[in-house]
């Protein structure tokens, strides 16, 4: 039975709903506050735990010291010399494997930021048009994480 995982923004949780059949297309409406505009996210289950360390954690539970995660960081580290700025497209594709590695939540701000620049749109037009949307995005001090309060998990499991 295929389990999936949603977002709900208005509640800032993330819910898991059980299906009998695979439905990919599927959302449902926020068990909590009945919103129906759930986004989908990664299963937990399906994120390797083998990548989640014990000591020196950074957001989203990832072991800043673990050498492996120092090689990926490096490995991104040199991805990014070769990034070409003026393809909105790779700057796409550069922050979501940014959120990726440091296990930060991608914010609604942030999402329509990666969403206008997969479309190829002009980023100083989405800085214009978003720039204080990311900025109350990232709290009250303008730093330290993409977000405001990480999405907590809630612990039922309910029907698709």
């Amino acid at each position: 039975m295929p389990i999936y995982e949603f977002l709900c923004r208005d509640c800032n949780r993330i819910f898991s709903f059980h299906s009998f059949k695979i439905d990919t297309a599927k959302v449902p409406t926020c068990p909590k506050c009945g919103a129906e505009d759930l986004q989908r996210r990664p299963s937990s289950f399906g994120i390797s735990t083998a990548a989640r360390g014990q000591s020196a954690q950074g957001e989203g539970g990832r072991d800043l010291e673990d050498p492996r995660m120092e090689a990926e960081m490096m490995r991104f580290a040199a991805e990014m010399e070769h990034l070409d700025e003026n393809d909105p497209k790779a700057m796409a594709g550069a922050v979501r494997k940014m959120t990726e590695l440091a296990g930060e939540p991608v914010t609604p701000a942030m999402e329509e930021m990666i969403r206008r620049l997969e479309a190829g749109e002009d980023p100083d037009r989405i800085e214009e048009d978003l720039g204080d949307a990311l900025e109350g995005e990232m709290g009250d001090d303008g730093g330290g994480g993409f977000g405001g309060a990480a999405p907590t998990q809630d612990g039922g499991l309910y029907p698709m």
